[in-house]
């Protein structure tokens, strides 16, 4: 008569061994969150960008401003936060360091975003050559060299380094800052790009976007270290200047009485708020959330001139 446990221990390693057999079961690839795909698709900025360009052409009461305005400046935007995100995609990977999802999704549709950084710059260099005037041109210049700077430091810096890059940061937001506002200020004929520079809207603006890209960077420099200290300084680091920025803006707003450009810095106090309450709360949130929200402490503003510029009206 069979041993009932030894025909079960026989079946069971037989079962085991046909199970084995087989080809390995892949675990299935998680599905993004909806929320984070404009983040994926590099879409966040060049949003970012147009609103601003809104704000900055009802700021500085430009009569004429076209469409092909917006287009360009979103078209320009999106194809360079792609060219910068496959960039460092490729950097990561060569020193095998570990992919961000943005920047995986980049490299794993890389031929498509390629194209599609053609397709854009193709369109805006139409665009630009077509529609705009010459006076563009001294614009584009010195933008040029800003996204040049930008993109060699982004080269020459090691995607290892241990220290958050503050000075590719302020190239970033600079540039980022300098073709939003570029985009109105160019339909300003009787004005220059110094003009621009030097307008206290361009520099409150120039410096929350510094902040903005300076913040992902601190606070992923603060996650990845179980120093407490260093994760206090990070948000020092983000606390003083936002601080400052909102005094600023806040002075200039009340210091307006004619309410030409109390909106605008109105709006700026508000993203620098934000961006205030997301760095005391941060530990909330994951990385990816954090730079979705970062997003919209920069497009809520738009509401909050909006609605100022109604009461003014």
């Amino acid at each position: 008569m069979p041993s009932w446990p030894s025909e079960i221990t026989s079946n069971t390693l037989a079962i085991t061994r046909r199970l084995t057999d087989g080809p390995p079961v892949v675990p299935p690839v998680q599905r993004k969150p909806l929320w984070l795909y404009p983040n994926l698709l590099s879409l966040d900025a060049p949003l970012v960008a147009v609103a601003w360009l809104y704000i900055f052409s009802k700021t500085w009461r430009v009569d004429y401003h076209p469409w092909e305005a917006y287009v360009t400046l979103g078209l320009t935007v999106w194809g360079v936060y792609v060219v910068d995100r496959l960039l460092d995609a490729s950097l990561s990977g060569a020193t095998g360091g570990r992919l961000q999802a943005r920047h995986a999704f980049h490299r794993r549709h890389r031929t498509l975003f390629i194209a599609g950084c053609g397709i854009a710059f193709f369109t805006a260099a139409v665009l630009v050559v077509a529609y705009m005037s010459l006076s563009i041109y001294a614009y584009l210049l010195l933008g040029l060299v800003i996204v040049a700077g930008f993109f060699g430091l982004s080269m020459l810096s090691s995607q290892e380094a241990a220290e958050v890059p503050h000075t590719k940061n302020i190239l970033a937001g600079m540039g980022f800052a300098f073709g939003t506002a570029m985009m109105a200020h160019v339909y300003l004929p009787e004005l220059g790009v110094y003009k621009m520079l030097g307008s206290r809207e361009f520099v409150c603006f120039a410096f929350l976007c510094i902040l903005n890209i300076s913040a992902i960077d601190l606070w992923e420099h603060a996650a990845g270290s179980i120093d407490l200290e260093m994760s206090a300084t990070a948000e020092l680091m983000l606390t003083i200047p936002l601080t400052l920025l909102g005094i600023v803006c806040l002075y200039y707003a009340v210091m307006d009485h004619q309410m030409a450009t109390r909106p605008f810095f109105y709006a700026v106090l508000t993203g620098a708020a934000l961006l205030q309450i997301l760095n005391r709360i941060r530990g909330r949130f994951s990385m990816d959330a954090l730079r979705v929200l970062a997003d919209v402490a920069l497009l809520l503003p738009v509401l909050v001139y909006l609605a100022a510029m109604h009461d003014a009206g």
